[in-house]
């Protein structure tokens, strides 16, 4: 009797001694400065943040500041509902991964197994597994509505609404498995196949698995007028702080609703995959990457990279003011969660910063080049004239206004630089965004931006032989039959058009780079120019969606 009696007292003494290392698992100097962090964007009497960290299977620090409402003064607390956006495809790919347990479907499955009339012309399978890394090369229905010239968030769009704009596609961004490109689309798909395959809606299935998952404030949404509360209100910040109204009903990509409590105890599952509904292998496969050797840098809903010499895992979620952000260093074997409601706060600034302070990293190395390695010879500003680009169209323009030489980018306002050096030059009021003018192997000219926020990169001049092309071969009106929208093209004057949106108010200044190219602010519309004849049919490129062919009307 008397050893058991010492017995529990010792377990009651170390279950003491245990509470008392969590709730001092960080120093009173750490604590403070992570308060300061995680508030530092969150003035009096504004929206606000919820944030919380979990290391090794604990909650060691929680923290929320800010309103939830402006209107009836609630504040944040860890009960606070949050959309945190792209945030929810972990939850979407962990449905999937759910269901192929189950042996109700397989990774290897053609998605024309569920959707028989979709891209019914490509002869390639195009796979779950597809979906899931953003490999498949279906275009993002976001980036085609705005090429409808819709704006999304002011609509009350459902999934059938996805699934009869991407019925109507006939060409994909590029062959299935080949590449990543992160497409919306994909995990909207994804969330019809739950709803396919479990036998009941996308949200029934995963209302039940966040039961499992002891996440009961977390729930995606099909009909905006049934979110329950409470939920924080989202809030622009335009000199004033700015509501609007939520009427989005499409989900899987997105558009999933929870606390800070409910995504720290996922942080918690993932650290100690132990419960009772969700077998720890299937937790364990959930934060690994997928099986194509192509795609390194994307799973299941998840990104893979490297923070600070340390692997890491994370994704963004932003719609609107929500944002959310995690980062996971599994060798650290810590996770930071932000959730925001104020469009003043960067929660991926925030995860970061706090991540920095658990390191012990008191000044953020920069670990890639910041400047040239050496001078290079004199380039004179009309020698650099022209237009850049990378493979991918991204796009500097350089041009001479006054005596000084001008970077153009699109969507942002033109840049005086100012010479530093032979070659060298930087934006004036920024002299750590520096651009560098050498010739490559071939003798081409190039320019390599360099920076404390990215790794240096290089863009190439376009250089072409005008000879024998007609600037107005390219006018006329063309049709996409996939999206029933047109444009018309226009010469302005030289090699400057007028592209415009027939039906709209949509007219783009665009610029002719090769007799090849134009390019109209986002818009890379590219064509095969026979001398002397009228273009017959164009191919548009603009972020997620990819060589979209208009043909001549």
């Amino acid at each position: 009797m008397k050893s058991w009696v010492l017995f529990c007292v010792a377990v009651y003494l170390l279950s003491l001694s245990t509470f008392a290392q969590k709730a001092s698992f960080f120093s009173q100097d750490i604590r403070k400065r992570l308060d300061f962090i995680a508030t530092q964007d969150v003035p009096v009497g504004a929206p606000g943040i919820a944030t919380g960290i979990v290391a090794n299977g604990e909650i060691v620090y929680l923290k929320y500041a800010g309103y939830a409402n402006l209107e009836d003064s609630s504040q944040i607390s860890d009960q606070t509902r949050f959309n945190i956006a792209s945030n929810g495809k972990q939850f979407t790919a962990l449905a999937i991964l759910c269901l192929a347990a189950e042996k109700k479907l397989q990774l290897s499955d053609d998605i024309r197994k569920f959707f028989p009339s979709m891209y019914t012309n490509i002869l390639q399978p195009v796979t779950i597994e597809n979906l899931l890394n953003h490999s498949s090369g279906i275009r993002d229905v976001y980036d085609l509505w705005s090429l409808q010239g819709i704006t999304w968030w002011k609509n009350t769009f459902a999934n059938r609404d996805v699934v009869e704009l991407l019925l109507k596609q006939q060409e994909l961004n590029f062959e299935p498995g080949t590449k990543h490109l992160y497409s919306n689309s994909n995990y909207m798909l994804l969330a019809e196949i739950v709803g396919k395959v479990s036998g009941q809606s996308f949200v029934a299935y995963t209302s039940s698995l966040f039961r499992k998952l002891n996440m009961p404030n977390t729930s995606f949404v099909d009909d905006y007028t049934k979110i329950k509360g409470p939920i924080a209100k989202p809030y622009f910040n335009f000199n004033t702080w700015s509501p609007y109204n939520w009427i989005w009903n499409a989900q899987g990509d997105g558009n999933l609703f929870s606390t800070i409590e409910d995504q720290l105890q996922w942080e918690k599952i993932i650290q100690l995959p132990q419960t009772a509904g969700i077998p720890a292998e299937l937790v364990a496969k959930s934060q690994q990457v997928t099986a194509n050797p192509r795609i390194t840098r994307y799973g299941y809903g998840l990104e893979f990279g490297e923070y600070q010499s340390q692997n890491s895992r994370f994704h963004e979620g932003a719609t609107g003011a929500w944002k959310a952000s995690f980062i996971r260093l599994p060798g650290k074997n810590f996770s930071i969660v932000t959730l925001t409601n104020s469009g003043k706060v960067i929660p991926s600034m925030q995860t970061r910063q706090m991540a920095d302070l658990l390191l012990g990293i008191e000044n953020k190395k920069v670990n890639h080049q910041l400047v040239p390695e050496r001078e290079g010879s004199f380039v004179s500003i009309e020698a650099v004239l022209g237009t850049y680009q990378t493979e991918n169209n991204f796009t500097f323009q350089f041009e001479k206004m006054d005596t000084s030489l001008v970077l153009l980018r699109s969507g942002r306002n033109d840049t005086r630089l100012v010479r530093e050096s032979a070659n060298v030059f930087h934006q004036w009021n920024d002299p750590s965004f520096k651009q560098e003018f050498t010739r490559n192997a071939k003798g081409e000219m190039q320019v390599t931006a360099y920076h404390t926020s990215h790794e240096p990169y290089s863009l190439l001049r376009t250089e072409s032989d005008w000879n024998g092309f007609d600037e107005k071969s390219i006018e006329g009106v063309f049709l996409n039959s996939e999206t029933n929208v047109s444009i018309s093209i226009k010469q302005i004057a030289g090699k400057t058009y007028s592209v415009n949106f027939p039906g709209t108010d949509r007219n783009i200044t665009a610029k002719l780079l090769t007799p090849s190219k134009l390019l109209a602010n986002d818009y890379v519309i590219e064509f095969e120019n026979e001398m002397r004849k009228p273009v017959s049919q164009l191919f548009l490129t603009s972020g997620r969606i990819q060589k979209i062919r208009f043909v001549s009307k």
